[in-house]
């Protein structure tokens, strides 16, 4: 049987989000900016995967269904694109439950225990080992399988990552390695990476961006909370009097954020900080401005979204279905393959 993903000049592109929040510039620039890109140029699956939520959300699941809604909104007043690409949800194809389920039998322990992404999940869980004997359940352990599955059901052939994150795609690669060569056929693609820029944009703390870090800038804040964040950036340390002349490549936070909303202003932002022309606080307030300006149309959208969920829910019913269909046929094949007869079908 020849590799189903191949169907198409281009590879079949697959990514998605947990539902864990409304999304921020970090999500922006570090994931959708290229999915935007994407979709125009291969065939795009973006999913929004609440079981995966549930391995580290499993005792306070009650945010989860509104987090999906809220995410929906985030993807498609920045640009996703509904006719050319499918936005869906990950528990309306169970059948990506049951590729996960016949390709857990395929696969290693040992494989799953030294993955990557499992251990970082593992890290965001627990403090240490006696806790996490306590909170890593069954699910979590199949993370990396399930994770396998999502891009698998659809035959996803090209993955966006980063370059740091190649890693957690391999594990997927060798599970449709390992299932074609037990199998002896040559169905399921080996996922390759779509490396991607993804710069990583810092917090107000001046840490990572981060939803759990509270220091994030949301695409659906208002302009006054996003005012207020602003004012907070950690600027340049040593600049102790607005007489001082700043040093830009100390500015932890405003610098490289002007560099991504407005990198046309940076000639005149570096000249004025470094001679003393301009304080932190003005410039701060200039920065807000700037990234007010540049989220105004997708906040506009969003509001706009936001007053006909009709719309957006049929958006997701109908990207359901499209991947559900590509799905079934998927584990018609699966269970072809493997000599199972497909019941009820």
């Amino acid at each position: 049987m020849a590799v189903a993903g191949a169907e198409k000049k281009n590879l079949r592109i697959l990514s998605g989000m947990r539902p864990t929040g409304r999304l921020h510039l970090g999500h922006y620039f570090g994931a959708l900016l290229n999915w935007i890109e994407f979709q125009s140029s291969h065939e795009s699956f973006f999913t929004i995967v609440d079981w995966h939520a549930l391995t580290t959300k499993y005792q306070n699941t009650k945010e989860i269904k509104n987090n999906i809604w809220e995410i929906a909104l985030d993807w498609l007043c920045v640009g996703i694109d509904p006719d050319v690409a499918t936005i869906f949800v990950q528990s309306a194809v169970p059948e990506t439950a049951e590729l996960h389920l016949v390709l857990s039998m395929f696969t290693p322990q040992n494989w799953v225990e030294r993955e990557p992404t499992l251990k970082d999940m593992v890290k965001m869980l627990a403090a240490n080992e006696e806790e996490a004997k306590e909170k890593v359940t069954y699910g979590l352990l199949g993370y990396p399988v399930l994770q396998t599955a999502d891009i698998l059901v659809v035959r996803g052939g090209l993955v966006p990552v980063g370059r740091d994150q190649e890693s957690h795609l391999e594990f997927a690669r060798d599970v449709a390695r390992r299932f074609n060569h037990l199998c002896n056929v040559d169905y399921f693609p080996e996922p390759k990476p779509k490396f991607t820029p993804t710069p990583v944009l810092r917090g107000v703390d001046g840490q990572k961006m981060g939803k759990s870090y509270n220091n994030d800038i949301k695409i659906a804040d208002t302009e006054e909370d996003t005012i207020k964040k602003v004012k907070q950036m950690i600027t340049d340390r040593t600049r102790i009097a607005k007489s001082d002349p700043g040093h830009t490549d100390l500015c932890e936070v405003p610098w490289p954020m002007y560099r991504v909303i407005k990198p046309e202003l940076t000639r005149q932002v570096k000249q004025e900080c470094e001679s003393a022309a301009i304080g932190c606080v003005a410039c701060k307030s200039r920065l807000g401005e700037a990234i007010n300006d540049f989220l105004a149309p997708f906040r506009e959208k969003r509001r706009a979204l936001e007053k006909d969920p009709d719309r957006v829910r049929k958006i997701i019913e109908h990207g359901n279905i499209k991947a559900r269909k590509e799905a079934k046929k998927t584990m018609d094949d699966v269970y072809e393959i493997i000599g199972l007869p497909r019941w009820n079908n």
